[in-house]
């Protein structure tokens, strides 16, 4: 928790799930649902340690966890040792479109030069509308924040566009920010100015 009197009582927590198959080959992952590889499921339980840390030993539990609807985010945290109190479609993956299953350099075998970032996002979601679904959810979180620390368990994309948007960067701004499985990145407050209190913070082998 801040020392900063004027900050909110609680910070915002973001939770990546720990590594699929998908994700590991470097292939883009929205609405298909992978499952945890063994290696994914015990980082999501080292998680817990690393949400332990950050949040302080003493720290109550969460005011509110809420988690992807997919059964890789789901899984992450129940090992992560969270209770979720809502299954939210918001925190979803970007949905890739025509991308999904496939990794860059199978994208830019059509679109050279390709990114998610830059596009083309045929079939599937544009940066102004995956922040306007992070933008909802922040709104929510920030609410939820005068009861206590939010996480939010979801995807490594959409987790870096809601990094970005904290902070009042657009959504491709998210291609600063890393987010790896298993992570989590800290949304925090200084007298009313957003800012990132950690980044992509692994937890320990």
């Amino acid at each position: 928790m801040s020392d900063d009197v004027s900050a909110p009582p609680g910070r915002v927590f973001l939770l990546r799930h720990g590594e699929t198959e998908w994700s590991a080959a470097g292939r883009h992952t929205g609405h298909t649902d992978i499952p945890l590889t063994d290696a994914g499921r015990e980082a999501a339980r080292r998680a817990r340690h690393s949400l332990e840390f950050l949040r302080g030993p003493d720290a109550p539990a969460p005011a509110r966890v809420l988690c992807s609807p997919r059964t890789r985010a789901r899984v992450t945290a129940e090992l992560a040792g969270l209770r979720v109190d809502a299954v939210d479609g918001r925190l979803a993956e970007w949905d890739y479109g025509d991308a999904e299953g496939l990794t860059t350099p199978q994208v830019r075998e059509r679109h050279p030069r390709w990114t998610i970032w830059d596009g083309p996002w045929t079939g599937g979601e544009t940066p102004d509308e995956v922040g306007n679904r992070a933008d909802a959810v922040l709104t929510d979180a920030r609410a939820l924040t005068a009861g206590g620390d939010v996480v939010l368990v979801g995807h490594g994309h959409f987790g870096r566009v809601l990094a970005a948007r904290w902070i009042g960067l657009p959504a491709t701004g998210g291609v600063h920010l890393k987010m790896d499985a298993a992570a989590v990145t800290v949304l925090g407050d200084e007298r009313g100015v957003a800012r990132l209190d950690a980044v992509n913070v692994v937890p320990p082998a």
